[in-house]
């Protein structure tokens, strides 16, 4: 593994994927529309019972791993061998929030933008390739099982003065938060289904900055995210 050594950067933007820079969400409904179409409903609701169940297990989605348990009893179906053609082959560029890679690129007039992101070796880096995002990130790209587990192999990898961290899930940015404190600036992004769930919880620390969808970030100078300077205020 390749260690970055150089002088740390003034600032790191660390962005999730997931309901933060794309729309999972929708990726979910059409994937779960395709396996109705192919196999029925109770096919379907038997895929995203083992997806829960992964889930529970790993930690993360796993979307490959639940197809391969789903074939249990289905390997004459002539619609099996597809399903993974539409995972693998998803138009993942066509569920980029709006305004998503114009944030990216504004990020980079303050900082380095840097994509910290769970999930598998296998689907999710082909996600952001697909999506556009690994050459939009110009190859800054971490995935951990755990991210907010693996924060000093993400400052051994990109060390800076100050990170600002991306993301739809408070619960994380909190997580985050007690381990970095003053050097880490939180910004939650409500969008998604995970930041609906999450808008009545009562979270502690509670992000520095809300935002209501990434493309907001555009909004914001250097100033507006520096630690004597955030605020918790939707804009």
């Amino acid at each position: 593994m390749l260690i970055d050594t150089v002088t740390p950067e003034p600032l790191v933007f660390l962005l999730d994927v997931d309901d933060t820079l794309l729309d999972n969400d929708r990726f979910a409904a059409d994937l779960g529309a395709e396996l109705e179409r192919n196999f029925g409903a109770p096919e379907r609701d038997r895929y995203w019972a083992i997806y829960a169940q992964l889930r529970t297990e790993l930690g993360y989605a796993d979307y490959l791993d639940t197809l391969q348990r789903f074939r249990d009893g289905l390997d004459n179906h002539p619609a099996l061998l597809s399903m993974s053609g539409f995972l693998l082959d998803y138009p993942f560029e066509q569920r980029l929030f709006p305004g998503a890679l114009d944030t990216v690129a504004h990020l980079r007039t303050l900082g380095r933008p840097v994509i910290l992101s769970d999930g598998d070796v296998v689907f999710q880096p082909r996600k952001i390739r697909r999506a556009g995002l690994w050459q939009a990130l110009q190859g800054d790209v971490l995935i951990y099982l755990h991210k907010q587990h693996m924060l000093d192999a993400m400052q051994q990898r990109y060390s800076a003065a100050h990170y600002v961290m991306v993301d739809d899930k408070p619960d994380i940015l909190a997580a985050m938060k007690r381990q970095l404190g003053a050097r880490l600036t939180t910004v939650w992004v409500r969008q998604g289904h995970y930041a609906a769930a999450a808008a009545d919880q009562h979270i502690q620390p509670a992000p520095d900055l809300v935002i209501p969808h990434i493309g907001a970030l555009q909004q914001r100078k250097l100033e507006d995210l520096l630690p004597d300077a955030t605020t918790t205020a939707v804009v």
